[in-house]
């Protein structure tokens, strides 16, 4: 059978979240602003799982603000370049794996970021699925330039979002919290609506959550492939949705570093800081199919490895990076999946660093 790789790119192939980075670059006190906005994401998304809203909206939310600090594509395009942060052996990884498969990345990042990523790696752009997007083309009158700076640095002097972990509605908040949702609510919802960047929200998409659920359906019905071929590797909150149709239709969900969000929804959680793993799993399962990755993740020993069908020469390879110990790999269950989305979101921020590793 014909199987096909698709992947996410911030977690599983780089360190960055490019959004984040760029928020925190161009906008004063950007580090907060992205991370309450992003809190706020992850609750319409998951708690209050709002209508027409998508998990990774926060890449609308914010542009907004980027255009109100100047923020053009071409400076985009310059600080993604400069600053991309693989994830140790991603160029090896995805070389290997495009030379046996169709090989894809579904990213809720901005192209400029996922251009300036294809071209390090030798990766087809083509073969990516993106939030499309050239900011130029927004005009922003002053007054509106002046407003959205004001209300950036409101939501700035906002304390961080907690999210009970049994909150399916606003009352579960605390009172506090209450307050800044619907502030929050207010300013995107009806500020922001009003003036003329608005066109923004409504002209750009961000392939997230159904997005990228999406992307995968576009890639199975342009190679006449079912689901079950599908191998999907993401880490977040941005890729249940890709997860839930590839293991409800009888693909491999793997979870890269992955948050709560990621290892609740996927067959197998990985923590590594080499990519070389995603490969060795992917080259059983492009070769034989679910039922031999899953029982090479079962049994994640070298001397299994030694005795499975895995390429020699990547085999070679990972075993002169770890000569002692493997990196983690583990079936998820319901017994061990609560211990594994601790371990995986600690280990998340190790590698990818704090700030970045509890976004959503």
């Amino acid at each position: 059978m014909k199987r096909v790789f698709v992947s996410d790119c911030e977690g599983p192939i780089s360190k960055n979240d490019n959004a984040y980075e760029l928020t925190a670059q161009f906008v004063p006190n950007g580090d907060k602003l992205f991370s309450i906005i992003s809190r706020y994401d992850d609750v319409l998304a998951d708690v209050f799982k709002r209508q027409g809203y998508n998990a990774g909206d926060t890449l609308k939310l914010i542009l907004p603000f980027l255009k109100a600090y100047d923020v053009t594509d071409r400076l985009m395009q310059e600080f993604s370049a400069q600053n991309l942060f693989l994830i140790a052996g991603s160029k090896e990884t995805l070389q290997h794996i495009a030379g046996a498969a169709e090989a894809f990345i579904v990213s809720t990042s901005y192209e400029h970021y996922l251009r300036a990523l294809c071209e390090c790696v030798g990766f087809p752009f083509e073969n990516t699925y993106c939030t499309r997007l050239s900011i130029d083309k927004y005009r922003l009158p002053e007054e509106e330039q002046a407003t959205l700076k004001a209300l950036a640095n409101e939501i700035v002097s906002m304390q961080m979002i907690t999210i009970p972990p049994t909150a399916k509605a606003l009352q579960d908040f605390s009172p506090k919290d209450q307050e800044t949702l619907k502030r929050l609510d207010e300013i995107f919802w009806k500020q922001i609506p009003r003036m003329r960047i608005d066109s923004i929200f409504s002209e750009v998409t961000a392939v997230g959550g159904e997005q990228k659920a999406q992307a995968i359906r576009d890639i199975t019905q342009k190679l006449q492939v079912p689901l079950s071929s599908v191998m999907y590797v993401g880490d977040s909150i941005t890729d249940v949705q890709a997860f839930q149709l590839v293991r409800q239709n009888g693909g491999l969900a793997v979870s890269f570093n992955g948050n709560g969000y990621a290892v609740k929804n996927a067959d197998v959680s990985v923590m590594s800081e080499n990519n070389l793993v995603t490969a060795v799993i992917a080259d059983v399962f492009l070769k034989h199919g679910k039922a031999a990755a899953m029982n090479v993740a079962k049994n994640w020993t070298c001397e299994s490895l030694k005795g499975s069908s895995v390429d020699g020469l990547l085999l070679n390879r990972l075993f002169e990076l770890y000569h002692e110990a493997l990196p983690k790999v583990q079936i998820v269950t319901s017994v061990n999946m609560e211990l594994l989305s601790k371990e995986s979101s600690e280990f998340r921020k190790q590698v990818r660093g704090e700030a970045v590793g509890k976004l959503g």
